[in-house]
């Protein structure tokens, strides 16, 4: 029980600090499911990113669901997965019932957008720190540099990227641990 109390609070306090989707929250996860509660790895937590990004439905639901599933199993996962949904629900509810017209006050509109200044800099930072710890090799910078042309530049769904990559790395990789 105390496990799944554990699950609730961290994907709760996650579910209610995180603007912005997916790529946002991963400096969030990096912080408190790999740093400070040592559940997983940070190549397991990008293992469980990207599996992510490939699935039907929100980056941060469905990493909650597979963490709180690796945890404590079917349990888990629905804690999981319920606890980081509950905060926007909570929100979206109180808004709908207190605010009619929400996007046109001033002050709201302000709000939002130095958040989204905010996400673009968090983004910016899990990006380079990541980007620090998983280029090491010539493979690796040009699988990056690859993905990000194709993506950014060439307009290529990042589906078809993930499914590319995902192919070579484990082609490439899995046969260099095999020799």
């Amino acid at each position: 029980m105390k496990e799944l109390w554990s699950l609730f609070t961290t994907f709760f306090l996650i579910g209610s600090i995180t603007f912005g989707g997916g790529y946002a929250v991963l400096p969030i996860l990096l912080r408190e499911i790999v740093q400070k509660r040592k559940w997983i790895g940070e190549e397991e937590l990008l293992d469980y990113f990207a599996v992510s990004q490939a699935t039907p439905g929100v980056i941060c639901v469905n990493i909650s669901t597979f963490l709180g599933y690796h945890r404590k199993g079917f349990l888990g996962a629905v804690v999981a997965t319920f606890s980081v949904v509950l905060p926007s629900l909570i929100i979206i509810t109180t808004i709908a019932a207190v605010l009619t017209n929400f996007s046109d006050i001033l002050w709201v509109q302000h709000a939002f957008a130095g958040i989204r200044v905010a996400v673009s800099a968090l983004i910016a930072s899990a990006v380079w720190n990541l980007a620090k710890k998983n280029t090491r090799t010539a493979v690796k910078i040009g699988i990056a540099l690859l993905t990000f042309a194709g993506v950014a530049i060439v307009s290529i769904s990042p589906i078809y990227v993930s499914i590319v990559f995902g192919v070579f790395g484990a082609f490439f990789f899995g046969r260099r641990r095999e020799a």
